[in-house]
C-alpha cells in the first residue's frame, strides 16, 4: 500500500460509540466528583482541617477525579472507537 492510498482514506464519526462513551463519562463523572468533594470534606472533618485545608483536599481529589476520568475515556475509546475508515 503506498502512503497516498492511506492519505486519501477518509475516516466517519461512529456517532453511537461516541455517544456511549460521553454518556458513561457523564455518569461515572457525576459519581467520581461527587465522591471527591464528600470525600474531601469527610477527611477534612475527620483530621480537624479548617475550611482551607478541606478545599486544599477537595482540590487534590478533584484532580485525582480528574486523572480517573482521563483514563477511562482513553480506555474506553479502545473499547469503542470513534471512527471507522470509510
Amino acid at each position: 500500500m503506498s502512503p497516498q492510498s492511506s492519505s486519501t482514506g477518509k475516516n466517519e464519526i461512529v456517532w453511537p460509540s461516541v455517544v456511549t462513551v460521553i454518556s458513561a463519562a457523564i455518569l461515572i463523572g457525576a459519581e467520581v466528583f461527587g465522591a471527591a468533594f464528600a470525600g474531601g470534606w469527610a477527611l477534612a472533618i475527620l483530621f480537624g482541617l479548617n475550611d482551607t485545608g478541606a478545599h486544599i483536599l477537595q482540590a487534590a481529589l478533584f484532580a485525582i477525579g480528574v486523572l480517573i476520568m482521563v483514563a477511562f475515556i482513553r480506555a474506553a475509546q479502545r473499547v469503542e472507537p470513534f471512527t471507522k475508515r470509510a
